[in-house]
């Protein structure tokens, strides 16, 4: 595919002679601000000269050469097949939504032209499963497993042959192990531990979807387990019969297919008693944990370095000594700590009638789950307050860490964000009012207490981020628009429509537990909230915003939202996200709280001190007041200030 490619790559992209871009970009419209450099022509051929094949970056230009050919179908699957690659990439998300709403393209017209086919067949079986079409899904998934099959065959072949002695170096040096010293035999050693292990790592590779940093878990048994059940529906009886027997190489003990094992003997009677697990399965265990055994031993005797990549690996395989260590690690792991189950609804109603509050809408009404909506929670004139702290931040230039004035999301629409430690710097700059700099920090606690009370009320909540954000339409660039003001997204993982995954990795936020937009204002037009299902198409609630309405909900793949675009008008709210994890607790919350503190604390210990005359007989010396943080560079500039949404 990619030779293909190539030379068709040069051809669309040649300029015409005198011309500084490709064809394939779409001209600036004035005002319009300046295109992303990896859409230059110049970088755009520089990253094709280097390599770039591997971040997929020259489907980029791909897609906007087939744009300005009127090729739509391939215009959309080169732009997928970049977003797959660089699911964070803004400009490419605002192309996929606009390609999406395009009348002509189907869902298939989205494909990922890099992914092996075995992902196909896994996505497509997995789908018809889902629609209970198990006669259908049955020739997809064998499809897939045997792909999976090949494609390992093909990365451990890779990992033979010569290498490069640089490389060579790197991973001894990384490793410590066997030939980092001279010798012949070290060397031979040395080259054959990291051949086992390179074939390891394939098992990685090959349940790692491209773009993607962390594979499917379990991939081959999860696979095979799929297949037995499916293949016992349609009454397939002696071939559900292999493949549990194949999940029991992995998993001897796993009671579920035991159970799955005797109910499919019994049926079949005498039939079932020549069947055995399959053989490639087979052939493929007992590789692995010749592969392993040599690994451990050279990790025992060597000093070599092996991350076994298979949850399945007995327990006996493993030296004694390395045991330990390895439980140790695998009980560091934050992903087998389960969430507390939820209490039930009566106490949450209990706690909203403590705040003042009231339930307007709940995960059912909603149409989803962990998710709510709740009034009351500002007053109009508490409202007032930070509508004319955002304004006056604005007008400061406190945009906190946005550079430019257009929406880090959309070219129709300005952005404003502030910070509370800006706020809280502007107020003692006498900038902005220290009313709504104090009050920003009360409701964004207020918001935390009443989230963690219906959420998490047996686990605390952290506040990880606060930020008043602000969206004004363009005057002038609101006809025919169609993106939105914040595309489709979850707000702990990066999140897949077409898949309907969500891969809680970097660069998303994966610290999130729940997030929180409380709304300040509704005289605008567009900007309402809306969830949809992990496609980003099937739209499930919309929230219209309103002063002291506050929309709470889970930050996962069971709720992806987005906003659709403002048109008219000037809409702002306060997003906050929260954490169960308190090393993510917001550091910035607190100084801000200290900076706005601070005076009246001196104020009080000047007064107590002109009461307080004549010391008492035991005085208690008084301790020493706590300074604020650092809050300024050497060069007097506030620090920076990361740009979350």
């Amino acid at each position: 595919m990619l030779r293909l490619l190539r030379p068709l790559l040069l051809l669309l992209l040649l300029p015409p002679r005198g011309s500084t871009e490709p064809p394939g970009l779409t001209p600036l419209s004035p005002g319009a601000p300046p295109q992303p450099p990896d859409l230059l022509y110049a970088d755009g051929l520089r990253a094709y000269a280097a390599g770039a094949w591997a971040s997929a970056v020259p489907y980029n230009y791909l897609q906007r050469a087939y744009y300005q050919l009127k090729k739509r179908e391939l215009a959309a699957a080169a732009a997928h097949t970049f977003f797959v690659a660089n699911p964070m990439h803004l400009q490419m998300r605002e192309d996929m939504a606009k390609y999406r709403r395009m009348s002509g393209l189907r869902p298939q017209s989205f494909r990922d032209l890099e992914t092996p086919p075995y992902w196909a067949d896994y996505d497509t079986g997995l789908e018809l499963l889902g629609r209970l079409e198990v006669g259908l899904a049955l020739p997809r998934l064998e499809e897939a497993l045997q792909g999976s099959l090949a494609q390992m065959e093909s990365c451990r072949a890779a990992c033979e042959g010569p290498e490069e002695q640089e490389q060579e170096t790197e991973e001894e040096e990384e490793e410590g192990g066997a030939g980092s010293h001279g010798g012949l035999y070290p060397a031979i050693a040395g080259h054959w531990i990291r051949v086992l292990q390179c074939r390891q790592r394939c098992v990685t590779d090959i349940a790692t979807r491209p773009g993607r940093s962390l594979p499917v878990p379990d991939f081959f048994p999860s696979q095979l387990r799929r297949l037995h059940e499916a293949h016992a529906q349609v009454g397939n009886l002696s071939q559900a019969v292999e493949n549990v027997l194949s999940v029991l190489l992995f998993y001897p003990e796993d009671e579920a297919a035991k159970q799955a094992l005797t109910r499919y003997q019994a049926q079949l009677g005498e039939k079932g008693l020549g069947l055995g697990p399959r053989e490639d399965i087979q052939s493929f265990i007992l590789r692995s944990l010749g592969e392993k055994r040599q690994l451990y031993y050279a990790m025992e005797h060597l000093g070599t370095s092996f991350r076994d990549p298979d949850p399945w690996t007995p327990a006996g395989l493993i030296p004694e000594v390395l045991r330990a260590k390895l439980r140790e690690d695998q009980e560091k792991r934050p992903w087998d700590q389960e969430p507390p189950q939820p209490t039930p609804l009566a106490y949450w109603k209990d706690v909203l009638l403590l705040e003042g509050v009231t339930l307007t809408q709940d995960a059912r009404q909603l149409n989803g789950s962990e998710r709510a909506v709740l009034d009351g929670l500002l007053t109009p004139a508490e409202c007032g307050v930070l509508l004319q702290l955002a304004k006056d931040a604005a007008g400061a230039g406190a945009r906190s860490g946005y550079r430019g004035r257009r929406s880090p999301h959309t070219p129709h629409e300005h952005f404003e964000g502030l910070t509370v430690l800006k706020a809280a710097q502007l107020a003692q700059a006498g900038t902005v009012g220290s009313q709504g700099a104090k009050l920003l920090l009360e409701v964004s606690e207020r918001v935390r207490t009443l989230t963690q009370a219906y959420f998490s009320p047996e686990r605390p909540l952290y506040l990880s981020f606060t930020h008043l954000v602000c969206r004004s339409a363009i005057e002038g660039e609101q006809e025919q628009r169609m993106d939105l003001s914040h595309p489709v997204h979850a707000d702990n993982c990066v999140l897949d429509p077409d898949s309907g995954e969500c891969w809680r990795e970097p660069p998303a936020y994966t610290y999130r537990d729940y997030s929180g937009l409380l709304y300040l204002n509704d005289d605008f037009q567009g900007g309402d909230l809306f969830f949809t299902q992990p496609n980003a198409l099937t739209v499930t609630a919309q929230v219209r915003p309103r002063c002291g309405r506050l929309v709470a909900f889970s930050s996962g793949v069971e709720n992806p939202h987005g906003v659709w675009a403002v048109t008219r008008g000037r809409r702002c709210a306060l997003a906050l996200w929260h954490t169960w994890a308190p090393e993510h607790q917001e550091q910035e919350w607190a100084e801000a709280k200290e900076l706005l503190r601070e005076p009246e604390q001196e104020e009080e210990e000047e007064e107590e001190e002109e009461e307080d005359e004549t010391p008492s007989r035991d005085p208690v010396p008084e301790p020493p007041s706590r300074k604020p943080q650092r809050t300024h560079d050497r060069a007097g500039k506030a620090p920076w200030v990361r740009e979350e949404l």
